[in-house]
Parts: structure tokens; C-alpha cells; sequence
């Protein structure tokens, strides 16, 4: 813009007939750059721009363009603050609702003023000031439990096996107390020919084993500690490993705040839990899939074509977070970080395939890249719908050229290997109008013109290396996707707040999506794995594709 906010709210029309000829001109001329600026900005859709599909009012849905994706930089939107709940009145106490009186308590009408001449005595006394309120449960306040009973199916006795004093096994015959218990509440899934879902509600009970040598040896429940902080896995649940997952479920791919996650146990299965419990749970079960990170980036760097793509990410206290996306055919895996080139130093450590990605500056030190089409496709109509002349032209130069290469590179594919063979040869005079025509444009006075033509001149290699081996993809359309739903999910719940929720959202995000690209349920995958490392065992591979 040549005219700041500052500037324009000192012109008025007696200011521009006060001026000279000459300097009227040239105020005008300034004025009509800004206004193309304006409108151009104003006629920005997701089909000239890197707007995407979900920008557009509601009415264009469906419209050309919404298969491609953008950015979605302009999305601001997580998943913590689910948790919130509107606060309590505060209650009336039962002798002072319609105007009762308390027992032994004048009405103020009947109180008499104090006399003056009484002293400090007869005055009012000024109310005394509240020592602050400390947060959580105050001293002597009653606790909260649970109050919903549930009748166990069965009851399971824990024994220990040996005797922690003489070392030697205990007799099955051997005094025994149960001296400590809980209850478990898992899900159990219907087979093909009975479907549903059933709650299975056991006891579990702990025995205190007198050895014959005297010896009291009492059996435990296993305890884990875990990567993140303040979470240990153990066996002492309420919640089983099943319904774990349809806990996960339910946040993850359904959307719901922990409020609506209560009351959808409630009103399907009749279950009573609280927000805090379900918030627990979804952290125990990120803490059990923790390890599977550092595999899941090694597989990604072992791919022979990595996708990525990034798209802001709201951390409550925190600035200008990004959730990343990197995806290989068989594996996806997400990470919230800062756009800096550390995520992707750290993710291309060892990569050696091809990298998809849009012209964020943070990739350009990658060798072997692409770039993504679709984005110029949509720079490139987006100077055809532009005030400045030569921006039009230069956009319809972009987009026809663009276009006779996608179809060369389609046919390339579909026909025999030699035709596949020489593609940028072939259109070396197409490819050399193109380069002359960005070259004549680095300094264009057109701001969008010159972007663009700066935008191909430095990742030129990358944008036509396609040419040179067309069974590479034109578009990021597939990390584009894998963001979408993650995108909706973070306009409904405005993000994460804390940098622990921030890694619990991405773990199960990542384990979630690489079953599903691999054919397997995910679900069933976090039930045996949460089942095994309460149990203190490994943590189960991840399922392959075909298996």
C-alpha cells in the first residue's frame, strides 16, 4: 500500500482541491494503486489464491478448486480447552430466597442508624476484609468419590507367585487376606454375528500371602513411569483398555469436548465419569504409545517420497506454533512446533527420497524436492484476476504453460517408457519463454507479479523436476488432506493449552492416522498396546499393511 491508515484519514476533499495540478496527479495515481491492491485482495478465493476451501461462504461449497487444499494459513484454531465448563451459580441459601428472614436476623428497615455521640461503640463496625481463597479443595470440605454403583460380573484375586522374604514359591494352600482392590469398567466389542457394544464391569482384588517361613508377601498392581511428566501407566484403572479407545475415539475423530464425551457414556452406555477422569485417559494413552514416535520417524525416513505441509496451531501462552504434517505411503506423523527449519532438519536427518512440499523457505535446503502445483495454478489465476495489465498477461502465460505440461506429464505416464523420457527436452522452447518472462519480472512495480516471478526463479529445479521423472506427483494434495480433518478440529476446540496437551493431540493423531493408511483399525491397535504396557510389557508393533 503507498497511502498507511495514518494518511488517508488526513485527506478530505478540500485537501485534494487545495493541492497543484501536478501534485493531484500524482495523489491520484497513488490512490489507484491502492485501490487495485484493495480489490484484488477483496476477489481472493480459494481458486485464485492459497485461501482455502474452508474460507469460502458457505453457498460456494462444492465449488471448483475445494479438491485442493491450501495452506490454510489463514485458519486460526485445540484440543485442552474441551475441558472448560461454564461456572456455577452460586447458591441461595434456603432462608433468604423470597425475602425470609434468617432466624435470630433483623430486617434493615428495623435497624435504627447509631448515634454519633455514642462513640466508636454505637457506629457501624466496617466489614473486615477476606483473607484470599486458596485454589482447590479447601481444609475440612467434604471429598468426592464416585456414586454410581456398578455390580461386578466376576471378581479377579491377585496372588503373589514367590515369597519376597526366603525367595521360595507360595502354596496355592497358603493363608491368604485380601488387604486392597479397585474396580474396572472396560468395553467389550460384539463379533460379526452378535454386534454392540457391552460394558464388563470387574473386581479386582490384592492378597496378602503369609509365607511358611512368616514372611507376609502382598501382590501389587504393576506401575510404569512413563515419558511425560506426572503420567504413570498401571493396571490400577477404572476405565479398560477398550473403552480407552472409544474414549480416544470420540476426542480424536468425532470431535467431542470431555464435557460431551461424559455425556455420551452417559446417555449410550450408561456410564458416570468426569471430565478430570476423561482428561487422565487420553493422557495415559499417549504416555503408552509415546515410544512409537522415534519409529514412526524413522520409517518416514527410510520413504522414497515424503509429503509435508504445516498450518498454524493456537497453544494457549504460546506464539507462532504450526502443526506439522509428514506422510510416506504407508506412514503419517504429525508434530507441533515452530515453522523454523529445526522440524525439518530434525524430520530429514536421513531422508534421501523425494520431498513434496509448498515454497515455505524452511525446505529449500532440501536437494531432491518438489514443488507443489496446485499453488502456483492458483498464483497464477490469481494475476489473471488482477487491476495491473502485465500481471494479467504474465498469469495467463503461468497457467497456460502450466496447464500443456500437466497434460504432457499425464500422457507420459499412461503411454510407453521412451515417452516418458526427454519431457523437459521436449518442451525446452515452452520452459525458456517461461524463465525469460519471470527474469524481465523481478522487479515488477506489480507486487503479486513480481512474487510469483520471483517464486519461480528460486525453486525453478524443484518446480519442473517432475518433468524429469513424471511418476512423481504434481500436487501436495495428500499432506493437505491429512491436515483437514485436524483443521476442523481446531476451529471447534481453539487449539491445545499447554505444551503436554500439544504432544498428547499429535501422538494419537499420528498412531491414529498410520493404522488407517495401512488398513488396520486403530482402535484395536490402541486396546492391545495400552493393554500390554499397563502389564509392564513392550509396547506391540505397529500393524503392517497387508498383515
Amino acid at each position: 500500500m503507498k497511502l498507511k491508515a495514518h494518511d488517508l484519514q488526513q485527506l478530505d476533499e478540500v485537501y485534494i482541491r487545495r493541492l497543484p495540478e501536478t501534485a493531484a496527479r500524482d495523489l491520484c495515481v497513488n490512490l489507484l494503486v491502492d485501490l487495485k491492491e484493495a480489490r484484488e485482495r477483496l476477489e481472493q478465493n480459494a481458486s485464485n489464491s492459497s485461501r482455502p476451501p474452508s474460507s469460502r461462504p458457505p453457498w460456494e461449497y462444492g465449488a471448483k478448486g475445494d479438491e485442493d487444499d491450501g495452506d490454510a494459513e489463514d485458519d486460526g484454531t485445540q484440543e485442552d480447552d474441551k475441558t472448560k465448563t461454564p461456572p456455577e451459580s452460586d447458591a441461595i441459601e434456603p432462608d433468604k430466597q423470597e425475602g425470609k428472614q434468617a432466624p435470630g436476623e433483623q430486617q434493615q428497615s428495623e435497624q435504627s442508624p447509631a448515634d454519633p455521640t455514642q462513640g466508636s461503640e454505637g457506629a457501624a463496625k466496617a466489614p473486615q476484609a477476606r483473607p484470599p481463597r486458596k485454589p482447590g479443595k479447601q481444609p475440612g470440605a467434604p471429598g468426592f468419590g464416585r456414586t454410581q454403583k456398578l455390580e461386578a460380573e466376576r471378581t479377579d484375586t491377585h496372588r503373589p507367585s514367590h515369597c519376597h522374604g526366603c525367595g521360595q514359591p507360595l502354596a496355592q494352600d497358603a493363608p491368604a487376606v485380601s488387604y486392597t482392590g479397585y474396580q474396572s469398567i472396560d468395553l467389550e466389542r460384539g463379533g460379526p454375528d452378535t454386534p454392540g457394544l457391552r460394558l464388563r464391569v470387574v473386581d479386582h482384588l490384592y492378597q496378602d500371602v503369609t509365607c511358611a517361613c512368616g514372611h507376609h508377601t502382598r501382590a501389587e498392581p504393576q506401575r510404569t513411569d512413563t515419558g511425560l511428566e506426572g503420567v504413570v501407566l498401571s493396571e490400577w484403572r477404572l476405565i479398560g483398555p477398550g473403552l480407552v479407545a472409544l474414549i480416544i475415539a470420540l476426542d480424536q475423530r468425532y470431535h467431542l469436548s470431555r464435557v460431551r464425551i461424559c455425556e455420551w457414556l452417559w446417555d449410550w452406555l450408561g456410564l458416570a465419569v468426569s471430565t478430570g477422569l476423561i482428561h487422565d485417559t487420553l493422557r495415559e494413552a499417549a504416555a503408552a504409545l509415546e515410544p512409537l514416535e522415534e519409529v514412526l520417524i524413522e520409517e518416514i525416513q527410510r520413504g522414497e517420497l515424503l509429503n509435508a505441509d504445516e498450518t498454524p496451531w493456537p497453544e494457549q501462552g504460546r506464539k507462532a506454533l504450526w502443526l506439522w504434517v509428514f506422510l510416506t505411503t504407508t506412514t503419517t506423523f504429525f508434530v507441533i512446533a515452530g515453522r523454523g527449519k529445526a522440524t525439518v532438519s530434525r524430520m530429514l536427518a536421513h531422508f534421501t527420497g523425494h520431498l513434496m512440499s509448498d515454497g515455505w523457505f524452511s525446505y529449500r535446503d532440501y536437494p531432491h524436492r518438489l514443488r507443489c502445483w496446485a499453488h502456483l495454478l492458483r498464483k497464477a489465476q490469481g494475476l489473471i484476476d488482477c487491476y495491473d495489465a502485465d500481471g494479467r498477461v504474465f498469469g495467463h502465460l503461468v497457467l497456460t504453460t502450466l496447464e500443456r505440461l500437466i497434460k504432457a506429464v499425464y500422457a507420459a505416464r499412461e503411454g510407453p517408457p521412451q515417452q516418458a523420457a526427454n519431457l523437459a527436452e521436449r518442451y525446452r522452447a515452452q520452459l525458456a519463454a517461461l524463465k525469460e518472462a519471470c527474469r524481465v519480472r523481478l522487479g515488477h512495480g506489480h507486487k503479486k507479479t513480481r512474487a510469483l516471478a520471483v517464486e519461480f526463479f528460486n525453486d525453478w529445479e524443484a518446480i519442473f523436476r517432475v518433468l524429469d521423472h513424471p511418476h512423481l506427483p504434481l500436487t501436495n494434495n495428500d499432506a493437505e488432506r491429512a491436515l483437514r480433518h485436524w483443521v476442523i478440529a481446531r476451529r471447534i476446540s481453539q487449539g491445545t493449552r499447554t505444551p503436554q496437551g500439544s504432544h498428547v493431540f499429535t501422538i494419537l493423531a499420528s498412531v491414529i492416522a498410520t493404522c488407517r493408511q495401512r488398513g488396520h483399525s486403530p482402535w484395536l491397535y490402541i486396546t492391545e498396546a495400552i493393554t500390554c504396557r499397563r502389564a509392564g510389557l513392550e509396547l506391540p508393533p505397529l500393524p503392517q499393511v497387508g498383515v
